[in-house]
């Protein structure tokens, strides 16, 4: 395939989202890709075995997705015998169809990684094998796919595809990786290409894409293996980069946008970072490094002033002082991923303990916990809260627990 940019489809495309208005996006970790439920009214404290279960799903196969809920809709990813399949259930736990898309990593930590994306009734996903794919989210039918191997020249990494695809208006966006095709914009509806950007030419990471909004511009912030690197959203042209220091070749925790400032965390001796964003996107500035924070791939979220993410060195949950930098509190709970809402940490470790954690200006006090009752592999997928019942999910099956103060 001879990749070509097509000027007359950037305007189109950009003619046409300048007309839209704010969509409606369900993916990976919350309305903002942050971390942060909008929820209210829960539960502060659970009993010993932990909150109310509604109802359990076995069958999904293999995987370290996390579930997106939409409507009446619950969706995740799963494989089976080598073959991925998206699965749409009811939010009692009833199956309505299930959609096969294509062979599943099977090297290593075997299964599905990528959370779909759901905009306007399409569901966008991802697969390890580089297949990027937009189904009918009422019936699942195949609108359109795009193999990042085949199609984008792209080179995979050796644990999988693993991002959960970013959608602004009429694009969504996706690492294939190649020296030639490091980034690429599709059109949503069709898969067509609208820009393609080398960036740095470096091999991709694991992390989904963070989408930052200034008065100028849109730019996507993303990891490479070697880099930080800012974009462009409507043209793909590199306005930044930042080179890791560390070894550690897992980068995959989305970087956070607030009040001018960007966050990012990872592992490998990269550690912690501040930067200041110039007002039209095209400099960065460290403020603050700290390189005994090591996140891998637990994310992070920022409630006021402080940092809550997990430690593989020592394994422990800490808070981060987001102006200095430094480490205000630690939590022995082993590590893993987290979520916030309703002023609670939901902790989930690699071990399969379930933690809810009271934070107050970066102090943290385990309040209640309950192991997972399914599963002994390693526990890695984020968990996900709508509409007062939280969802976990561990390899083969996903769970739903009533976490509504009655």
């Amino acid at each position: 395939m001879i990749l070509k940019f097509n000027p007359i489809l950037l305007f189109a495309v950009l003619t046409i989202s300048s007309g839209l208005s704010a969509q409606t996006i369900t993916q990976f970790r919350g309305p903002n890709r942050n971390g942060i439920y909008p929820e209210t009214n829960l539960l502060k404290s659970w009993p010993a075995e932990g909150p109310a279960a509604l109802w359990k799903v076995e069958g999904i196969g293999n995987g370290y997705s996390s579930p997106i809920i939409s409507g009446d809709r619950v969706y995740v990813t799963g494989e089976i015998d080598s073959i991925g399949y998206l699965f749409a259930y009811t939010k009692t736990g009833s199956l309505i169809w299930k959609k096969q898309t294509g062979r599943e990593w099977m090297e290593n930590f075997t299964g599905s990684r990528s959370t779909p994306t759901l905009v306007d009734g399409l569901l966008y996903l991802e697969t390890s094998m580089g297949r990027v794919i937009c189904f009918d989210a009422v019936d699942g039918t195949e609108k359109w796919s795009v193999d990042m191997l085949k199609d984008l020249h792209g080179v995979n990494v050796r644990f999988g595809y693993s991002e959960g695809l970013l959608l602004n208006n009429n694009l969504v966006y996706c690492f294939p990786g190649g020296s030639d095709t490091n980034a690429v914009a599709l059109d949503r509806f069709n898969g067509k290409i609208a820009w393609v950007s080398k960036a740095m030419g470096d091999s991709t990471a694991y992390t989904s894409p963070a989408l930052i909004t200034l008065p100028s511009r849109k730019i996507i912030v993303n990891f490479s293996i070697h880099n930080l690197i800012g974009l462009d959203a409507a043209t793909g042209e590199l306005l930044w980069n930042r080179p890791l220091i560390g070894p550690g070749d897992i980068q995959a925790n989305t970087s956070l946008f607030e009040d001018g400032h960007i966050y990012s965390i990872t592992g490998g001796g990269n550690g912690a970072v501040k930067l200041n964003l110039s007002a039209d996107g095209r400099y960065i500035t460290e403020i603050w490094r700290n390189e005994k924070v090591s996140d891998v791939h637990g994310g992070f979220v920022k409630v006021g002033n402080y940092i809550y993410t997990s430690q593989y060195k020592p394994r422990r949950y800490c808070s981060i002082d987001a102006t200095t930098g430094s480490i205000s509190d630690s939590l022995k709970f082993d590590k893993g991923s987290l979520i916030f809402a309703d002023d609670m940490l939901y902790c989930y470790t690699e071990k399969g303990m379930v933690g809810l954690v009271k934070q107050e200006n970066g102090k943290m006090e385990l309040v209640s916990s309950f192991k997972m009752p399914v599963g002994t592999k390693e526990f890695f997928t984020i968990p996900v809260i709508s509409e007062g019942v939280l969802y976990m999910r561990h390899g083969d099956a996903m769970l739903a627990y009533d976490i509504r103060k009655k």
